[in-house]
């Protein structure tokens, strides 16, 4: 008899209740890949965009999905053994081939990273590619050093919240943002330095903290606040666009003399699993598992809530991130 699964798909574009969760064969893995019981799963921007019609490349049907964590359940190689705890992540997952929206996902070996780790699976679901695209940011993306000032730009998103995490370990004075009043204590206790409430103008907030304005800073948000982030930034100092909050990614007519202020610089950052080092994966999981780090508050829900998760990834009414608990240990 054939083996089946449960996986959430998507034939076309549309609303939440374009995702369907249905019964497929579990797929079989071809030499070079690995199939993945997947344990959880984390939503991302990137799915949203999928969903919305919104991304480029993508065929359908699909089962998204751009990230998994769960254990190795079949090699046909041999060189990873059925049981290993990995997670996978990026190289086409949910956009090209089949994601981690189901109980077993294939991947290429290449994109699988081994781990150990107590931590329940709702909380490792939440790490990989936020660990990856924070990570990324402020290493490739900022060159981000001990002692200077960082301004997190959507700082209440999962990403934004890892990055905190990440830079404070570094040795960053950290100022982040929320559109949100309410969430400005939940910034502090995360261990923001200068929550700032983003009323779309913070370039002034932050020079009055900063006169000379931030050494770095990571724009999560997109391009309508990318010039006033570029304004709350210090001449030599670094701008990295990473996320796109707002789906808005494009800017029209640009003309870098106007648009970039003086001496300014502008880079970017999307990364892949071979830009996170199994050893900062480690690391992390490890001090999660010790009580020593925090990417932020987890939401947890089951695979046949996938709609309600992405209602509240679309309208934003959670900081941090969401998870989906495919199985339990």
């Amino acid at each position: 008899m054939e083996k089946t699964m449960r996986a959430v798909v998507l034939d076309e574009p549309g609303t939440v209740d374009h995702l369907q969760l249905r019964v497929l064969p579990v797929p079989d893995p071809s030499p070079g890949w690995v199939r993945i019981a997947v344990k959880s799963f984390g939503l991302n921007r990137s799915e949203l965009h999928t969903r919305l019609g919104l991304a480029r490349g993508v065929t359908f049907p699909r089962v998204l999905g751009i990230e998994a964590a769960g254990i190795v359940d079949a090699d046909p190689d041999g060189v990873l053994t059925p049981g290993q705890q990995v997670v996978t992540m990026m190289g086409g997952m949910g956009r090209t081939f089949d994601g981690g929206y189901a109980e077993y996902t294939v991947v290429p070996r290449s994109q699988v990273i081994p781990f150990h780790s107590d931590v329940p699976w709702e909380t490792i679901g939440a790490v990989p590619e936020t660990l990856q695209t924070a990570y990324g940011s402020l290493t490739t993306g900022l060159d981000l050093q001990a002692g200077q000032s960082l301004l997190i730009r959507g700082g209440t998103s999962a990403l934004g919240l890892a990055a905190t995490a990440l830079a404070k370990d570094m040795g960053a004075t950290v100022l982040a943002t929320t559109r949100n009043p309410d969430r400005v204590t939940a910034l502090a206790d995360h261990g923001v330095d200068h929550p700032l409430v983003d009323d779309g103008a913070v370039a002034a907030k932050v020079r009055a903290i900063v006169p000379e304005g931030v050494d770095t800073a990571l724009e999560l948000v997109g391009t309508p606040t990318l010039p006033d982030t570029l304004g709350a930034t210090r001449v030599h100092g670094t701008v990295c666009f990473t996320g796109m909050l707002s789906n808005h990614w494009t800017v029209q007519d640009f003309y870098p003399i106007d648009y970039l202020p003086r001496g300014v610089r502008l880079t970017a950052y999307a990364g892949e699993a071979g830009d996170l080092p199994a050893e900062v994966l480690q690391r992390c999981l490890d001090r999660i598992g010790a009580g020593r780090l925090s990417l932020g508050p987890v939401h947890v829900y089951r695979l046949d809530q996938i709609r309600d998760a992405h209602q509240d990834l679309e309208q934003g009414r959670r900081a941090g991130k969401l998870v989906v608990l495919v199985s339990g240990p």
